[in-house]
């Protein structure tokens, strides 16, 4: 459970880009308000040329939409700007979300194009909530991503976060530890994240402990003897081989293992850690410690993780701290939102965006997404999208193909496929109940199981199918050549 009412923070309503409000103001004037509009919510690009992006944020987004309002002094800030008619501060002050919206759940694997949020509702409101949208799932999906990048590299040992001192901003290091634990961390360094969203805090002591004590021995006496269950030491704050782990070893001799305990382990956060870990861990298990963890830290990344265990490096923790809650190599999520149809007199209408730049050219309508999976290996095929109405008969071959290279054709046999889109809101009211963080992280890990590995490869992964349904692309052909 969260201890943290989000319903007491502050009022992010007015988290929008200002066209937001002049496009709404406009839509009053033109009589528009009840205008029924469709949009998307897409990305065109995975993050550092992977495979595949990881769905995050559904939760946050639902608080936002669930406190959506106006108060009195949005009202007079709106009425200061003497551009904003009456009829528009009215409409504000009986502010009320009425918008229908789909999401994927949060942990599913996600690829380019395919609508992964659609809201249809009063284009004022759809138009709205745009740029929370946009921020809230970019911003988890991008970490969650990167996380799970790394824990991948980390091959079977475990990953903490570490980053909230270098993350952007306050919700950068709260939310992006949540997002962080989706993707695959074991928990964070983070203590507010642990008390509102039930993710492990981690941490044991600094550089500055054992700078504070008269020697480094005495730094970690003390730290044992206050902690004799959950002893991690830090080796490196003067010299790791000379000092730092022969002042580990004599203090688990000497004050952990007569209280009847056993060491957890040590922390490496600077120098060689391919060298260090390696020569530590002969100098431990000759010590007697085969058990004691080797822990490194220090601007670790996917790429960093890689090299080291390629090295036969002995560590079997890593904390990873900025690359980490900055996507650093690539720190931008590239999520869209664009208009896809409206209702005329009950009727849909689909609308394109056209560009010279292919991957620009929107996919109109009112869509569902479905996941087609080998009954034999239970892997995932490929990804259709489709009109939201059309249904997928699991009896019978179904012939797929690409696009824009339309030749490129497959047809599936033996297959089941499942819906990814969700209804969370219906008219404003909210029919979804997000699933604790602990049930996200593992539904996270069983969907990724579901994904051969020839798409999780780092280098040159396989590109995995997204294709659109004959009558999908027909529409979509047909108002390309109305505006070519």
């Amino acid at each position: 459970m969260i201890s943290l009412d989000w319903k007491d923070r502050k009022n992010l309503t007015m988290l929008a880009d200002y066209y937001e409000f002049t496009m709404a103001n406009g839509y009053l004037e033109n009589s528009m308000e009840n205008q029924i509009a469709y949009f998307d919510m897409f990305f065109r690009k995975i993050p550092d040329d992977g495979g595949f992006a990881i769905m995050a944020g559904v939760e946050q987004l639902i608080e936002y939409l669930k406190n959506l309002r106006f108060d009195e002094e949005d009202i007079a800030y709106f009425e200061s700007k003497k551009i904003f008619s009456e009829k528009f501060l009215d409409y504000l002050r009986n502010f009320k979300f009425q918008c229908d919206v789909w999401a994927v759940p949060e942990g599913t694997p996600i690829f380019p194009h395919e609508p992964i949020v659609i809201v249809r509702g009063p284009v004022i409101q759809a138009q709205l909530i745009e740029t929370m949208v946009l921020l809230t799932i970019n911003h988890q999906s991008l970490i969650a991503t990167k996380a799970n990048r790394i824990v991948r590299a980390a091959n079977g040992r475990t990953v903490m976060e570490f980053g909230s001192r270098r993350a952007q901003g306050y919700e950068g290091a709260i939310l992006g530890a949540r997002a962080a634990y989706i993707g695959g961390c074991i928990g964070t360094a983070n203590t507010i994240v642990d008390r509102d969203f039930d993710v492990p805090a981690l941490g044991t002591m600094a550089h500055s402990w054992v700078q504070m004590f008269p020697t480094e021995l005495d730094a970690f006496r003390a730290y044992a003897r206050t902690y004799p269950d959950n002893c991690v030491l830090l080796v490196d704050t003067y010299n790791t081989l000379k000092e730092g782990l022969p002042n580990a070893i004599k203090t688990f001799d000497e004050e952990i293992v007569p209280r009847g305990f056993r060491p957890k382990g040590i922390r490496i956060d600077s120098g060689d850690l391919a060298y260090l870990s390696k020569e530590c861990r002969k100098i431990l298990d000759e010590a007697g410690y085969p058990d004691c963890k080797i822990i490194a830290s220090s601007s670790l990344d996917e790429y960093t993780i890689r090299e080291l265990l390629l090295q036969g490096a002995e560590i079997d923790s890593f904390g990873v701290g900025e690359r980490l809650i900055t996507a650093k190599s690539q720190p931008v999520f590239g999520g869209v939102y664009k208009l896809t149809a409206i209702e005329n007199e009950g009727r849909l209408i689909p609308k394109i965006k056209v560009s010279e730049n292919v991957g620009k050219i929107t996919t109109p309508g009112f869509k569902q997404v479905y996941r087609f999976f080998d009954k034999k290996t239970g892997k995932a095929i490929a990804d259709v999208i489709t009109l939201h109405d059309e249904e997928i008969d699991e009896s019978k071959p179904y012939e797929i193909f690409h696009p824009i290279y339309t030749w490129k054709r497959k047809t599936l046999e033996n297959f089941y496929v499942k819906k990814l889109l969700v209804q969370i809101f219906h008219k404003g009211n909210c029919l979804y109940e997000s699933p604790n963080i602990h049930d996200i992280q593992k539904y996270c890990k069983d969907q990724l199981d579901l994904i051969w590995d020839e798409v999780k490869r780092f280098d040159k992964p396989h590109r995995y199918i997204v294709d659109l349904s004959q009558k999908l692309w027909d529409i979509k052909d047909q108002l390309l050549k109305e505006h070519k």
